[in-house]
């Protein structure tokens, strides 16, 4: 392989190490410290969340014409890359480097063998808990399909090397690489491999998705897209049900299956008592990223948000109690849609037609969350298309009509849930109590919500329950939880606007996705 050109020929390349070598050459190259549950704690430095503007494809024939091109598919010309690619290349040279080989794609049919080189231990550690492991007989006929190479010691000159700052995280489909530099955030080789997957898969008919799931003992498999820090690692880690996986997943005409070994969970507020899954999955073998530890007995404080609000704790699947191994199951009969509305006056839970199911994956609303990108110092309002527009290379009516096929072939029942603010927006409201979400999830998944009486919202138009068991029915209505009435009617008018002027962008959308969203009319 190119790649391995002259930065894997030395007697300081480590591959393929366990768990207990990763750990101690982490604390022997003083990268991080060990945790009172054991946990390895590091710090990433500036770079404490993904940098979505020093990210870019390689503008190559072969893939010109299929990238959705923009403010997120950012082009750099193939010279600029050979160049910077070289003087990666360079820097590695007679390093000591960590090599992991695995797998993303627990389903044999589909998996994608990779290859990721690393500068840091830690980092390896990281991937190795994140990606999935191969077993010896795997290891013995690896061939990489695609190689991750993060050298964060590395800083690009953006006068010379057309970036846009010292980090870069750049894909080359034609050699099958990824470079990334400047930044020490793990998350970039993670969300590295989700884009490529979003952009290899497609090609077999397989529906790549930014999303959990979970199954139960008959095999009802459930899905939960959304943004990051919407809920989905929280909400599908459930004691009643078995994990499938917590973040990416592909849906092929075999059922679904977990991208990766591992999950990456935002801990921040992270109590035993509410996530006692997460909570307990934290130990040996795990990795916390920007966690403040408490000096003495260095018992992590996951209320300290003073490094960074986007607190990470990495570990793999296999820590969460009944997690499916591997993360192969059937067709899910729910979909959830997870959104942390910063406005306030999306429902906290609703019924969605096929055409307003849809609408909200074309939209993708959310907000994004403080530290999980450079810059987000409060949430803000954004829309972020099949809830995962930062990682499809391809246009997103691709994945849309992907979507739309799988709820019509199945029959899935899909909604709409509400994790963010009540009682006003934020800063004014109450982020809704985690207990009353797992109460709304419980319903969709048992199928008990379905036997209660709906209304429609008047400016959102999606059916939202009387009565959910376990839920105070005064907060399903979001009118309701307002102290002033009629700031929530400006308020409500002012998003419903928002997702119209968001959803102009989208063209060749059929006419009856584009009336299921919100009705533009003052309410009475």
């Amino acid at each position: 392989m190119a790649e391995a050109e002259g930065i894997l020929q030395s007697d300081k390349v480590h591959f393929n190490l366990p768990v207990a070598e990763l750990v101690e050459a982490s604390l022997e190259r003083r990268e991080g410290v060990l945790t009172s549950s054991k946990a390895l704690s590091v710090k990433t430095g500036i770079y404490t969340g993904r940098s979505p503007k020093d990210k870019f494809i390689v503008d190559e024939p072969e893939i010109h014409d299929q990238i959705n091109w923009g403010s997120i598919n950012r082009p750099l010309s193939k010279e600029k890359f050979e160049s910077l690619y070289a003087q990666v290349k360079d820097y590695l040279k007679g390093r000591e480097l960590f090599v992991f080989d695995g797998f993303a794609g627990a389903d044999q049919n589909y998996r994608l063998p990779i290859r990721v080189i690393n500068e840091y231990a830690w980092q390896n550690l990281f991937v190795h808990q994140m990606f999935i492991r191969p077993t010896a007989e795997e290891l013995a006929s690896h061939q990489p399909g695609f190689t991750v190479i993060a050298a964060p010691g590395f800083k690009a000159d953006p006068k010379t090397d057309g970036t846009n700052s010292e980090a870069f995280i750049i894909c080359s489909f034609a050699r099958r690489v990824i470079i990334i530099g400047g930044t020490q955030y793990a998350g970039e080789m993670k969300k590295s491999i989700f884009s490529v997957l979003n952009y290899l898969l497609p090609q077999e008919d397989v529906f790549p998705m930014h999303c959990s799931a979970n199954t139960d003992q008959e095999g009802q498999v459930a899905l939960f897209f959304g943004l990051s820090g919407t809920g989905k690692t929280t909400l599908s880690a459930d004691p009643e049900r078995s994990l499938i996986g917590d973040d990416e997943h592909g849906w092929s005409k075999e059922g679904v299956f977990n991208f990766e070994g591992g999950c990456y969970a935002k801990c921040l507020g992270l109590t035993e008592e509410k996530e006692p899954q997460i909570w307990n999955a934290i130990r040996y073998g795990s990795v916390l990223e920007n966690v403040v530890l408490e000096p003495e007995g260095r018992t992590p404080d996951y209320m300290d948000s003073s490094l960074t609000e986007n607190t990470r704790a990495a570990y793999p699947i296999d820590h969460i109690p009944g997690a499916l191994i591997p993360g192969v199951a059937g067709h899910p009969k729910v979909i959830v849609f997870l959104t942390a509305d910063a406005f306030g006056v999306l429902p906290p839970f609703a019924k969605l037609t096929k055409e307003q199911a849809m609408y909200h994956f074309l939209s993708g609303y959310t907000s994004k969350l403080a530290g999980t990108e450079r810059g987000i110092k409060e949430p803000e309002a954004t829309f972020s298309a099949c809830f995962g527009a930062p990682f499809l290379p391809l246009a997103p009516s691709v994945y849309a009509e992907m979507l739309g096929a799988r709820i019509a072939a199945f029959n899935a029942k899909v909604y709409l849930v509400n994790t963010g603010w009540s009682g006003g927006p934020y800063g004014v409201g109450q982020r809704i109590n985690l207990k009353y979400t797992r109460a709304m999830i419980t319903a969709a998944l048992n199928g008990t919500v379905e036997q209660e009486d709906f209304t429609p919202d008047p400016v959102f138009g999606v059916l939202v329950p009387n009565h959910i068991e376990g839920v105070p029915d005064e907060i399903l209505t979001q009118r309701n939880t307002w102290e002033n009435q009629a700031e929530y009617d400006v308020t409500a008018l002012d998003l419903a606007t928002r997702f119209a002027k968001n959803f102009e962008r989208f063209e060749n959308i059929p006419e009856e996705i584009r009336l299921a969203g919100p009705k533009l009319q003052h309410i009475d």
